[in-house]
C-alpha cells in the first residue's frame, strides 16, 4: 500500500457561529498516487472539504493530515501553503493585472527558484494547458475556459504533493479537460495526490476513487475505478 497523502479523522464543520452545520464526522484516506473525486450535490460540504485540507480553513473538531503532517492546528502555514499544497479555485481568484505568465509566478515568490527559472517553469506550464501563446494575456482578456486552464497551470507551479481541485473542468471542452486531466494523471502516477471536486463525468471517470458527500456526511467508502485509468 503507498503512503498515505490526506487522511481526514471526524471531522466537523459549522458557520454561523455553529448554527449552521457543513461537515459531520467526515472520514476519508487518499494515498500518494490516487485522484479522488468527491462527488455530490450543491451545498453538501465538497467545497469546504477542500478548503480545509488546504488549511483555508480550520475544522471545529477532527484531525487532518497531510503526508504525515497534522496541519489542523497548526499556526504557521506558509510553507504548507506554499510548496506541499497546490489549489484550483472554482472562481480561478487570478490577479487580473497580471499577465498569465506572471499570474504563475507570482506564487513561486519565496522559493528558491531564481527569476529565470521562475519564468521558465511559468511558460512550461502555460504549454501543458495549451496557453502557450497567451503569457502575455491578462485574465480579463481570457475567456472562462482559458482562465480556468490558467488556474489549474498555477496550482502546479510550485510542484506541491497534493492538489486541491474545484470544479477544474467545468467549463472546458472536451480537448482542454483531456489536457487537465493528463496533468492531473501525470502528477498521480509521479507519486503525488489530487483530491477534485467535480460534477463533471469525463473527470470523475478517470479517477482512481469517488467520495460521495451528501448533507455534510460522506456516504460510502472510497470506490475503487480501476478502469478509468489511463493506459
Amino acid at each position: 500500500m503507498s503512503e498515505v497523502a490526506v487522511a481526514v479523522e471526524h471531522v466537523v464543520k459549522s458557520f454561523a457561529g455553529g448554527r449552521t452545520r457543513v461537515l459531520t464526522d467526515v472520514n476519508f484516506h487518499v494515498h500518494a498516487g490516487e485522484l479522488a473525486v468527491i462527488v455530490g450535490p450543491s451545498g453538501s460540504g465538497k467545497s469546504t472539504t477542500l478548503h480545509l485540507v488546504g488549511a483555508l480553513d480550520r475544522p471545529d473538531s477532527g484531525r487532518i493530515t497531510v503526508f504525515g503532517a497534522d496541519i489542523t492546528h497548526r499556526h504557521r502555514l506558509d510553507h504548507y501553503r506554499r510548496e506541499v499544497v497546490g489549489i484550483v479555485f472554482q472562481l480561478h481568484n487570478l490577479l487580473p493585472h497580471l499577465d498569465a505568465r506572471q499570474n504563475i509566478e507570482v506564487v513561486m515568490q519565496g522559493t528558491h527558484l531564481h527569476q529565470r527559472a521562475r519564468r521558465a517553469r511559468a511558460l512550461e506550464l502555460l504549454e501543458r494547458v495549451d496557453l502557450g501563446t497567451h503569457a502575455t494575456a491578462v485574465p480579463p482578456e481570457m475567456s472562462g475556459g482559458e482562465r480556468q486552464r490558467l488556474a489549474v497551470a498555477r496550482a502546479f507551479a510550485n510542484s506541491p504533493r497534493l492538489v486541491l481541485a474545484d470544479e477544474p473542468t467545468g467549463s472546458l471542452d472536451d480537448v482542454s479537460t483531456g489536457l487537465v486531466v493528463d496533468l492531473l494523471r501525470e502528477h498521480c502516477d509521479t507519486g503525488g495526490a489530487v483530491i477534485a471536486v467535480s460534477h463533471d463525468e469525463r473527470l470523475s471517470r478517470h479517477g482512481d476513487s469517488i467520495l460521495q458527500l451528501v448533507d455534510g456526511i460522506m456516504t460510502e467508502e472510497p470506490r475503487r475505478v480501476v478502469q478509468a485509468r489511463r493506459t
